[in-house]
């Protein structure tokens, strides 16, 4: 167990002084923190600071009714437990608020014997309840990683899967490279499904999303005092991945001054909450994943050498989609059989996909089909479907094509890219182009792959 498991956040909310400060002396402790407040949105703002196990609730508030006010804190706090303060002992009012999920009650005047054991009683059903949920999770990760496996079989996709059953047992740290939407995400869930770990869930974040303050306390935590705000103390990550694995996307923004801290922790499995003088020691497994390239950052001065070195113990490689083409029809089958199992795609729709260099890799093919499902007729994805980008042959290689297409050539294109993206409606097409639709229908009727584009 976790030193902060023992910990109890308890916020007391009624709109009598004397009964919040009867309540906050008889219940603090050592391992109790109690915050108290009057009404309801002194109440709410205290949530949105702090993450409490047990809050204690007065059914009558000044500016709310506490059975509504608890609802609203059951959607914000995972597991929290309710306990509700009515001044008398009213049958129907207990039997509502335990109806509406509140753990139990207590009438006024407070018999403080039971009021502890009340209190304490919540605590460890909700901290039953987070238990058996982190128990689920984790399996449904494991599971969730299998069922979202790695699609293809190239060569580099083969390699892809020796590595990971080779590193996935060990605890040395990860790192996978390449650019976005190459599927990193799926490696580290792989890795985490095949580990030591996998039936504790692995915490993900994302290091370009948060500012080098913001992202030390989600790191390191912070004690109460510790800045202004904190007005409690509260978990970071690498306590709550502790004997667990934390994954850190995108390392390579993480900040030059968090850098240096995550080394330390790396080094000697310890770190120090933000405020707090004492060292506190985790064991985790590391996974980074990044698609910038971390030795030309080191050389630029925006990556800490020494940490490059610690997390570059085992590398993984992604391919962009373009080098490896020959997997896009079996990542098609995979997308369409998840989104709509009885679509199929046209022939040409699929060589327009084979021609496209895909900058946005698998993700951008999963996007474009999911499109392409959206507008299929006949649960067809004909080439009409596909975005106009992918009608455009330029990405093409240069050798494969002319320097020049004819004009006949171009102005068939135009007459195809327009069709398509008016979803095959002659007017709006005739329209478009500034000619008739009799012009239109003859012009059609001399373009072989029309017929396709129907078909």
């Amino acid at each position: 167990m976790n030193k902060s498991e023992d910990q109890i956040n308890v916020l007391v909310v009624d709109d009598e002084k004397h009964i919040r400060r009867l309540l906050e002396k008889e219940l603090s402790s050592p391992r109790r923190q109690i915050t108290t407040a009057g009404d309801v949105q002194s109440a709410l703002s205290a949530v949105r600071k702090n993450r409490f196990d047990v809050i204690i609730l007065d059914i009558m508030l000044p500016d709310g009714n506490g059975i509504e006010l608890m609802a609203r804190f059951q959607e914000e706090i995972l597991a929290v437990q309710i306990i509700l303060i009515t001044g008398y002992a009213d049958v129907d009012d207990a039997v509502l608020s335990m109806k509406a999920g509140a753990c139990d009650y207590i009438t006024k005047p407070f018999d403080l014997d039971r009021l502890e054991q009340v209190v304490e009683t919540a605590f460890q059903r909700g901290l039953g309840y987070k238990r058996e949920l982190l128990r689920h999770q984790g399996s449904q990760a494991t599971n969730n990683s299998f069922a979202d496996h790695m699609i293809g079989h190239s060569k580099a996709m083969e390699e892809i899967r020796f590595l990971i059953r080779k590193a996935a047992p060990t605890n040395v740290p990860i790192l996978i490279t390449g650019e976005s939407g190459t599927g990193k995400n799926v490696i580290a869930r792989q890795l985490h499904a095949q580990s030591l770990r996998s039936h504790i869930p692995m915490l993900t974040k994302n290091c370009a999303t948060l500012q080098e303050e913001l992202m030390r306390s989600e790191l390191f935590g912070y004690c109460k005092g510790a800045f202004t705000g904190a007005e409690a103390s509260r978990e970071g990550l690498l306590s709550m991945a502790d004997e667990g694995t934390l994954f850190l996307d995108e390392i390579g923004d993480l900040s030059v001054g968090v850098q240096a801290s995550l080394l330390r922790v790396m080094e000697n499995q310890t770190f120090r909450p933000v405020g707090d003088k004492n060292e506190t020691r985790v064991n985790i497994r590391f996974i980074f994943a990044t698609n910038r390239e971390l030795k030309k950052a080191v050389a630029e001065g925006e990556f800490n050498q020494a940490l490059f070195h610690r997390l570059n113990v085992f590398t993984i490689n992604t391919l962009p989609l373009r080098k490896r083409k020959e997997e896009i029809p079996v990542l098609v089958e995979h997308f369409i059989g998840k989104l709509k199992p009885n679509c199929k795609i046209s022939k040409n729709a699929m060589n327009l996909l084979m021609g496209y260099d895909w900058p946005g890799n698998v993700r951008e093919l999963h996007n474009v089909i999911e499109r392409g499902i959206i507008l299929s007729d006949n649960m067809v994805i004909t080439e009409r479907c596909l975005p106009l980008e992918l009608l455009d042959t330029s990405s093409r290689d240069e050798e494969e094509a002319p320097l020049f297409a004819s004009l006949k050539e171009v102005e068939k294109k135009h007459i195809l890219a327009v069709m398509a993206h008016v979803n095959n409606n002659r007017s709006k097409a005739a329209e478009l182009l500034g000619i008739s639709r009799k012009t239109l229908y003859r012009k059609l009727a001399d373009i072989p792959e029309y017929a396709q584009l129907e078909a």
